[in-house]
C-alpha cells in the first residue's frame, strides 16, 4: 500500500521501507507496535511485553516495528509526544533506539505538563550511551518531521489508540501471552 502521506525529507537509520517506524531484529515474523511515549498504557505494554518482545527478536523469531507516535500532542503543552519521537529517531540513527525506548519509559512525564525538555531529552541518551551527534541532532530538531508521517500513516492503517500491536498485519490485545500466541501460530502457519 502507497502511503497518501509524504515521506519526511529524512527518516531516522533503521525505519522500514515505509519509514514510518524502527525496526529491530530480522525474524520471519513481523510485528507492528504503535507507540507514544507520553501514554501510560504504552508505559505499561513496554514493562509487561517487551521482555517477550526483546527474546523474540534476539530468538531470531520477529522483526519488531515500532511506531513511534505523536498522537497526544495535545496532552502536553510543550508537543512533548513529538519531541520525544523525534528524539528516538536520533537514538536510532546512533544505533540505540531500544535502549533509548526503555529510558524514556522509565523517565515519562505525567500527561498535562511540558514533558521533559529537550537538554532532559538529549541526557536521557548520553546516559544509554549516545554522543553529540545524539544531542546535535535533538537540537537540530532532525527528525521532528517525522513522528507527524509516522501518525498519518498510523491512521491510514486504521490505527486509532496506543499502544496497538498488529502481528502480520492482524491486530492483537498488547499483552504478553497473546502476542505469544499469535507468533507461535504466523511461525507454524505462515501466509
Amino acid at each position: 500500500m502507497q502511503p497518501q502521506t509524504p515521506l519526511p525529507a529524512r527518516v531516522p537509520a533503521h525505519a522500514p521501507q515505509e519509514g514510518d517506524g524502527i525496526a529491530v531484529g530480522n525474524g520471519p515474523v513481523i510485528i507492528d507496535a504503535y507507540i507514544d511515549f507520553q501514554c501510560p498504557f504504552c508505559r505499561m505494554f513496554e514493562k509487561s511485553s517487551g521482555p517477550l518482545l526483546d527474546a523474540m527478536v534476539t530468538e531470531g523469531q520477529v522483526t519488531l516495528v515500532y511506531h513511534p507516535m505523536a498522537f497526544l500532542d495535545a496532552m502536553s503543552t510543550s508537543r512533548y509526544s513529538t519531541r520525544a519521537s523525534a528524539a528516538s529517531g536520533c537514538a536510532s540513527d546512533g544505533g540505540a533506539f531500544m535502549e533509548y525506548l526503555y529510558t524514556l519509559f522509565d523517565n515519562q512525564p505525567p500527561e498535562g505538563g511540558p514533558g521533559l525538555s529537550d537538554e532532559e531529552l538529549i541526557a536521557l541518551g548520553l546516559r544509554v550511551g549516545l554522543n553529540d551527534a545524539f544531542a546535535a541532532c535533538v537540537r537540530d530538531g532532525v527528525h521532528l518531521d517525522w513522528p507527524p508521517y509516522v501518525t498519518a500513516r498510523a491512521a491510514e492503517r486504521g490505527v486509532s489508540a496506543t499502544p496497538t500491536v498488529l502481528v502480520e498485519g492482524a491486530a492483537v490485545r498488547p499483552h504478553p501471552g497473546l502476542i505469544r500466541t499469535a507468533v507461535a501460530a504466523a511461525l507454524h502457519h505462515p501466509a
